[in-house]
């Protein structure tokens, strides 16, 4: 199979499972789509959103679907990084009775990670991921232990409790590739919800790929052209969030910190793979577009002015979006 062919495969297999995540997920289709899109170029997101959406559910059916191995880490004050990434314990040898150290893999060790409430540990304990998720292994006692792919790190954050919460280091939020508002469903999808949970029967979904078939599609999104047109709007989008000669005055004025390149990285590696799963087999302006409020919003920073003007990081995106143009 060409990729041609594959990209074609891709819109087949996207479809297939939204409509199995759609057995136990009523709506949400916007952030299916973006998990999506994260799932396939191997980014990590961030699920910001008030308990009760399904998140957790989501991200669990999603990793059924896939045939995918799936760990969840409720992440708490008094959570230890080995409790992520594991540890070494001390074991006697009763054949020759000397002592060694082995290594007990923690949960960190698996397909899907999802990192619920992640903003409820401390920094130390947030950091343990970092490695994991950028180089795909874990360091203890000096010694080297891959991860296998497919592996990514979903994480979820509440939004309204902030009393016990710590905020999430710049160094952590920018290994997100996106950060993804869930929002409360419509009324009607409501009223669908409540019918389905309260009546005491669940949907099973069924297997569209295995972890190998991931792995294919995951190496075919990289190899999907992009136009140079395209790569110099995503440049040119992420450099107009820093305060600078290149920024609007709004952003000079209101934002402390901007996006770096690997934010333009993100974009434009999402950008090809929502041109994937869409059936195309290349990426534009506007998959660019498209893509950029999610993969921008948690990496810009505002200052003491913006708070004290009321005005969100979202609300400066949207006049950026709106105001560089696509050629």
């Amino acid at each position: 199979m060409n990729d041609l062919e594959a990209v074609k495969k891709a819109a087949e297999v996207r479809e297939a499972i939204v409509s199995e995540i759609g057995k136990v997920i009523v709506g949400q289709r916007a952030v299916i789509d973006l998990l999506l899109a994260a799932l396939f170029s191997r980014g990590h997101g961030l699920f910001i959103g008030v308990p009760g959406l399904a998140k957790t559910l989501l991200i669990h059916t999603l990793a059924e679907t896939l045939d995918l191995d799936f760990k969840r880490i409720q992440f708490t004050p008094d959570l230890m990084p080995s409790d992520i990434t594991g540890s070494e314990i001390l074991e006697d040898d009763h054949t020759t009775g000397r002592r060694f150290f082995r290594f007990v893999k923690g949960p960190v060790f698996t397909n899907i990670l999802l990192a619920d409430e992640i903003n409820r540990t401390p920094p130390k304990t947030q950091a343990a991921l970092l490695q994991a998720m950028q180089e795909y292994r874990v360091s203890v006692g000096g010694v080297d232990h891959p991860i296998s792919l497919p592996f990514q790190v979903f994480a979820t954050q509440n939004p309204i409790e902030q009393e016990g919460t710590y905020p999430l280091p710049e160094a952590q939020l920018d290994r997100f590739m996106f950060s993804i508002e869930v929002t409360y469903p419509s009324a009607e999808d409501e009223v669908a919800i409540v019918k389905r949970t309260t009546a005491g029967t669940r949907q099973d979904v069924r297997k569209v790929l295995d972890p190998e078939q991931l792995l294919m599609f995951q190496e075919l999104a990289p190899r999907v052209p992009v136009a140079d047109a395209a790569v110099d709007y995503a440049v040119r989008l992420v450099r107009a969030t820093r305060p600078g000669a290149e920024s609007s005055a709004t952003v000079r004025e209101l934002i402390s910190w901007g996006a770096g390149p690997r934010a333009a990285q993100h974009l434009v590696s999402a950008a090809k793979a929502s041109a994937m799963l869409e059936g195309r087999p290349a990426a534009g302006v506007d998959d660019i577009r498209k893509m950029a409020a999610p993969v921008l919003k948690h990496r810009m920073i505002p200052n003491f002015r913006a708070e004290a003007k009321g005005v969100s990081v979202g609300e400066i995106l949207d006049d950026i979006i709106k105001g560089v143009s696509a050629f």
